[in-house]
């Protein structure tokens, strides 16, 4: 769990950026269009799209905002998009998983893999580096919403699987196919959560230098250029004192 939290802090740190608002904000904008366009506009009867606008709120993107691409959804001039995944090998041979959201699907996979390519790692076949991940659900809540004992307490009687409490936050996991009901539980007793997603956790951790811990960061702060792309996985352990001079750059 170490080296997927340390690259959770730093993709957190990236997403702080001020330059990466506005990709974050459409980005965010697009699932919530893809997920009232899959079911119906309400959040209170489609749970793929109250977790879409948690996370929105989570990351301040505006009301209107979030209005507008809800009503996007049922407006005949929206596009269509599908959810892909992506699976290859980054520098340093870590494992890497993309998900995306795109209306083109060949132009986002020639896209993926000349950048796999340009930064010393290949695009492989579905289901190459998956089965190093495990699909779990994932809400987050901020440390002082309460102690860790009150939230292993909280989460196990919600149905969660797991919590990790540090010094900023709880981040309780559990079965994917129960991301609603637990975090719904959870909600009841601690309030809404910083995120509700459903992520890909690592369950072997691949260990990097600096050099190509920082070609993997420009691997992925690539990807997250791509307007396709909406989130990027990897088994990456970088030592502390490598995120450490990451996080000062």
């Amino acid at each position: 769990m170490a080296g997927h939290s340390q690259f959770k802090n730093i993709m957190h740190r990236k997403g702080k950026q001020d330059k990466m608002r506005s990709r974050i904000f459409s980005k965010l904008s697009r699932e919530i269009t893809v997920a009232a366009k899959a079911g119906l506009p309400d959040p209170a009867a489609n749970a793929r799209l109250r977790l879409a606008i948690q996370n929105a709120r989570a990351e301040n993107l505006p009301k209107d905002n979030i209005e507008r691409a809800i009503k996007k959804a049922a407006g005949n001039d929206a596009e269509s998009y599908d959810q892909v995944r992506y699976e290859g090998y980054g520098p340093g041979g870590v494992a890497v998983i993309v998900e995306a959201l795109t209306d083109n699907r060949n132009r986002t996979a020639s896209n993926v893999r000349s950048l796999f390519t340009k930064f010393g790692g290949n695009l492989g076949e579905s289901g190459s580096v998956s089965f190093m991940f495990a699909r779990v659900g994932e809400i987050v809540y901020p440390a002082a919403r309460a102690s860790a004992d009150a939230m292993l307490e909280a989460a196990i009687d919600a149905g969660a699987d797991d919590v990790a409490s540090d010094a900023e936050s709880h981040t309780v996991t559990c079965a994917f196919e129960a991301i609603g009901d637990v975090s719904a539980a959870l909600a009841k007793n601690l309030g809404e959560a910083t995120s509700v997603k459903v992520v890909w956790k690592p369950q072997t951790m691949t260990p990097l230098d600096q050099e190509r811990a920082e070609t993997l960061m420009k691997l992925v702060d690539a990807l997250d250029e791509d307007d396709d792309v909406q989130v990027v996985f990897s088994i990456a352990d970088i030592p502390d004192e490598v995120l450490a001079k990451l996080n000062a750059e």
